[in-house]
């Protein structure tokens, strides 16, 4: 598949993935190869970690972090309440604001992404969310807002944010997932209620860390402890049981997979250039963004 195709079908990419799966990384890996392609892009960070753009080659990246506290001010100063906004800035208060009632932190974040999309600032919005379940309580907020509040800014914003998230033409989910079976089933998991409880499209999943390689010879010896046929032993067992965890992936969640290797020195370059390799060995016909 044409990578610049892939990347260009949607304005906006939401990360996401359970926890230490390398989900930032991923992340991080779609905006630099973005640029390499020729498209801007802007990566966004909701989670108060750090941003992962630092000791990339390209050095014209941008990315920028989003609160909920720093979305409402924003939101007020747009409302022409700049003044208000400052006040509850320096009192402190805006943060107590911005998360007083369940669910108005996600949409606030949520209204950000949106209006960054709206005005375009980057060809390629690359999201980078909350762990997987985290993520599904962001996403879900939108609907279960809109279906709760009858009218008012809240009501419109949630309305506003699901148009959104149900046109593939301007938002995907990217779920990563590493080859072992609790990280697989969790994906999964979060693969059908993304689509069945918000009705956002899946881009094919990222696969991280996967060791691929042909089993490797055991060597002979007399003594079954030595250090070499132990280590030979444990690869083996770790690469055939990174082909069944693929292999179930596949057979239970009918979306495409980019594999990345498993390469503990990959740089965020490295897994940009990986990941590019991996889109061009798509189908033309393979569902993706």
């Amino acid at each position: 598949m044409d990578p610049r195709r892939f990347m260009s079908a949607s304005r906006v990419f939401i990360v996401a993935g359970k926890g230490g799966v390398g989900k930032s990384t991923v992340a991080a890996a779609l905006v630099t190869a973005a640029r390499r392609l020729g498209l801007t892009a802007l990566l966004v960070e909701t989670d108060g970690k750090p941003l992962m753009l630092d000791g990339t080659a390209d050095a014209g990246l941008s990315a920028q972090t989003i609160t909920p506290a720093e979305a409402l001010a924003e939101y007020l100063d747009r409302s022409g309440l700049g003044r208000i906004s400052r006040r509850l800035i320096s009192s402190g208060i805006v943060d107590v604001v911005a998360s007083a009632s369940p669910g108005i932190d996600h949409l606030l974040v949520l209204g950000k992404v949106k209006q960054l999309e709206r005005s375009k600032v980057a060809d390629v919005i690359v999201v980078d969310g909350p762990a997987a379940g985290h993520a599904l309580t962001m996403l879900r907020t939108p609907r279960a807002l809109a279906e709760s509040v009858v009218v008012g800014p809240i009501r419109q914003q949630a309305n506003d944010v699901l148009a959104m998230l149900n046109d593939e033409s301007r938002c995907q989910v990217v779920l990563v997932t590493i080859p072992e079976p609790t990280p697989v089933n969790e994906a999964v998991e979060t693969a059908f209620a993304l689509e069945e409880d918000i009705g956002v499209r899946l881009a094919p999943i990222v696969v991280n860390r996967v060791d691929d390689h042909e089993n490797i010879p055991v060597p002979s010896a007399t003594d079954e402890d030595s250090g070499v046929v132990r280590a030979a032993r444990f690869r083996n067992t770790r690469i055939d049981g990174h082909s069944r965890c693929v292999a179930d992936l596949e057979r239970r969640l009918p979306l495409a997979q980019l594999r990345l290797p498993l390469d503990t020195a990959a740089t965020i370059d490295d897994r940009a250039t990986q990941l590019l390799a991996a889109i061009e060995r798509l189908p033309e016909s393979a569902d993706g963004p």
